[in-house]
């Protein structure tokens, strides 16, 4: 899995986790608002970006590759993850709470849908629309990707294969909150577009919920996009929750 490393490594390192369909360019917007020198980890998930090279398997393969980066800092980690990056975030505080120090959850789906089988075949006969172009800036647009990340998003999406389409969203609409959730003892931060649907804010409460000394915040304005739509809003949130 590519990780691109920068800032100081003598702090405490910053790990950001993209979404679904994305890449780790998806932060650039972010990075240029976060403070100077700050310690980031940003990979490129296993079937996005530089990393296409190897399908994605699962959540749990996921988690135990970015456990491996985790493990390779000299302390733990910020963890803050967007839509499928935050799942798999929410998973790795349950998991590894020696690895994180903290965890700020953006836009996770935590209630499984009821009847995933129709949508996934949908998908499965569908996924060769991701590599035209017309249909990727339709997608890009809908989640508030900007003109000038606008290439990389084709690009991207263009070499996301079928298996990794599949694989990725089928573990994403069946994400429900994991045993050791409850029990993380650091900060947690938990956010939500105050526009987005139902669905994603009934997940957003439900995490906070589980971790009752977490902070909810919905985002007004925002739909499901919120590092996207607001950066500069969202680094400055991200740099008073870092403290």
């Amino acid at each position: 899995m590519h990780v691109s490393t920068s800032g100081d490594a003598r702090s405490t390192p910053l790990l950001l986790l993209h979404g679904g369909g994305v890449a780790g360019w998806m932060w650039e917007p972010t990075r240029r608002h976060l403070a100077d020198g700050r310690r980031l980890l940003i990979p490129d998930l296993p079937g996005h970006g530089r990393s296409s090279d190897q399908d994605y398997v699962s959540h749990d393969e996921t988690v135990a590759q970015l456990v491996t980066v985790l493990e390779r800092e000299e302390r733990p980690a910020a963890v803050a993850g967007f839509s499928l990056g935050a799942q798999l975030a929410v998973l790795l505080a349950a998991r590894r709470p020696d690895l994180v120090d903290r965890v700020a959850v953006v836009s996770a789906q935590a209630v499984p849908l009821r009847a995933p089988g129709p949508m996934l075949a949908l998908l499965r006969a569908t996924a060769g629309l991701a590599k035209m172009e017309w249909f990727a800036k339709l997608q890009a647009s809908a989640l508030f990707v900007p003109e000038d990340l606008l290439p990389l998003y084709v690009q991207t999406s263009a070499g996301i294969s079928r298996e990794t389409l599949l694989h990725a969203v089928g573990d994403n609409i069946a994400f429900r909150v994991p045993d050791g959730w409850s029990g993380f003892p650091g900060p947690a931060l938990i956010l939500a577009g105050a526009r987005e649907k139902p669905l994603m804010k009934k997940s957003a409460a439900l995490l906070h919920s589980e971790v009752p000394h977490s902070i909810l915040e919905l985002v007004e304005g925002c739909g499901h996009g919120i590092p996207l739509q607001q950066p500069a809003w969202f680094a400055r949130r991200i740099e008073t929750w870092l403290g």
